[in-house]
């Protein structure tokens, strides 16, 4: 029985696309797990999807016409940001509105490249992922990544926290909000341009907002909830993985289902924990 489960386990990882891709899903779950938090704590859920579409006309077009993946994912966000901006100009528009418009657009031209029977094969995987794909030079670029969101994060921690918890008075004690929140902006845009690479367009927003949504279910402590989210992450890419060895489903869609299940299980723990919270509460000093 014990030689069966330990063969079981270990069977997978003696292939060598299925190590890179424990890589590849360590390295990004490290990373969406920390940024994910600050993307819930900031409510930039629905931003961090738009950006993820809005890159995708750009992603296609850098495959067909061989250019680097990571500039026409920019180029298409930048293109996107104009054309935000261009919209929310008009009053009978909006602001949201506008986001709405454009993002739709871009993911619907974006899908009509990708899927269209008159452009190469593989294209798809840009939208659903390959993470089983993964070459060495995306991992090179999973650990720069990883290592640059981990430290600015490091660096901009206390600022973060003050803009999330007080944005109107944290001018008078040297702080900018506009650039605490442009810095986070390019946090997440990087990491998209990077992870998209091997969880496609539509699953990457899984990784950075799934994780941080169960950890915020089971702490309120921003540095406990980002090490919950990384393990999260990791864990449900390591998951995803064997789902998908044993399944013989797709990776990064496996990884995903992982995901929601954990949120899932975080929303049955959520309560016992708020329950444990209310009993503790009467030993703390009552005012007088």
């Amino acid at each position: 029985m014990l030689a069966t489960v330990w063969h079981s386990l270990i069977e997978p990882w003696q292939q060598a696309i299925d190590r890179r891709a424990f890589l590849e899903v360590l390295l990004l779950g490290l990373t969406g797990g920390a940024l994910g938090c600050w993307i819930i704590f900031y409510n930039l859920s629905y931003s961090t999807e738009s950006l993820a579409h809005a890159l995708l006309p750009g992603l296609v077009l850098a495959a067909l016409t061989g250019i680097p993946l990571i500039l026409g994912g920019a180029a298409g966000l930048v293109v996107a940001a104009l054309a935000i901006a261009a919209a929310a100009r008009t009053p009978a528009v909006g602001r949201d509105t506008a986001v709405a418009v454009v993002v739709t657009g871009f993911l619907g031209l974006g899908a009509l490249l990708a899927l269209s029977p008159d452009t190469p094969a593989g294209l798809s995987e840009l939208l659903f992922g390959d993470v089983l794909g993964v070459t060495d030079g995306d991992l090179a670029l999973a650990a720069g990544l990883a290592v640059v969101v981990l430290a600015a994060l490091t660096l901009l921690h206390g600022r973060l926290l003050l803009v999330g918890f007080d944005r109107l008075n944290a001018g008078a004690l040297g702080v900018r909000a506009g650039t605490v929140d442009l810095a986070l902006l390019l946090l997440i845009a990087g990491a998209l341009l990077v992870a998209v690479q091997g969880l496609g367009n539509l699953l990457v927003v899984a990784v950075l907002v799934g994780p941080a949504a169960c950890a915020r279910a089971l702490t309120t402590r921003m540095s406990t909830m980002m090490a919950i989210a990384a393990a999260i992450a990791v864990g449900a890419g390591v998951g995803g993985i064997y789902m998908s060895y044993y399944a013989g489903t797709a990776a990064g869609a496996s990884i995903a289902a992982v995901m929601v299940g954990a949120y899932a299980l975080s929303l049955c723990v959520s309560p016992w924990r708020n329950r444990g919270t209310r009993r503790a509460a009467p030993r703390r000093a009552q005012p007088q």
